[in-house]
């Protein structure tokens, strides 16, 4: 049976990864974001594909031109949109789009899940289960629907995308990545190298 670059075959390394996400506080702190990320990401949305002047009986994602808007405010409302690409609409296709980016999604967030296991920096665990709460909850919607359900209308500010609580959870993510990856972890080298 083949072992990794440890020498470890792929059951003890399962009962490793077990083992440290157990006793890893982080990644407690992470999947519990993920989790509620995903929650109130599918509950917002339940609630735009029940509401009759967002998504009526004629909205669907085939028929996207009968969906509705609320208008809220001059720089925000609720305008139900089918996205069947990724964050932002970006990558829409059909069937295959559907597949391919539902594989990847999945794919993404349980590579993120079996990073987690070994992370010990609280803004880069917290980006990972924004991340990860805001991919299963699109992947959801794109398994479920054929394509995401966006209704977040921030055109008022000159924002001309249409997005949802999974987006911004992504999104956000990658921000707190990004800032670990430059600020946090070059911090922790240099008080390492100093010998603090």
């Amino acid at each position: 049976m083949a072992k990794d670059k440890k020498g470890l075959r792929p059951g003890k390394r399962f009962r490793v990864w077990r083992y440290q996400i157990a006793r890893n506080t982080y990644a407690h702190v992470a999947l519990g974001l993920s989790a509620v990320i995903i929650f109130f990401d599918q509950l917002t949305k339940f609630l735009v594909l029940r509401n009759d002047t967002l998504a009526g009986p004629l909205c669907s994602p085939t028929n996207p031109r009968y969906c509705g808007q609320i208008e809220i405010s001059q720089i925000f409302d609720l305008t139900m949109v089918w996205n069947r690409g990724v964050s932002f609409g970006l990558f829409a296709g059909g069937m295959t789009s559907r597949i391919g980016l539902s594989i990847v999604q999945i794919g993404v967030s349980l590579a993120l899940i079996y990073w987690l296991a070994s992370l010990q920096r609280r803004v880069a665990a917290l980006g990972v289960g924004l991340i990860i709460g805001g991919a299963l909850g699109n992947a959801y919607d794109r398994i479920a629907y054929g394509a995401v359900v966006d209704f977040l209308d921030f055109s008022g500010l000159y924002f001309p995308w249409v997005f949802n609580i999974a987006d911004a959870g992504i999104n956000i993510g990658v921000i707190c990545l990004l800032y670990d990856a430059f600020f946090v972890t070059p911090r922790l080298e240099r008080d390492k190298a100093a010998g603090k």
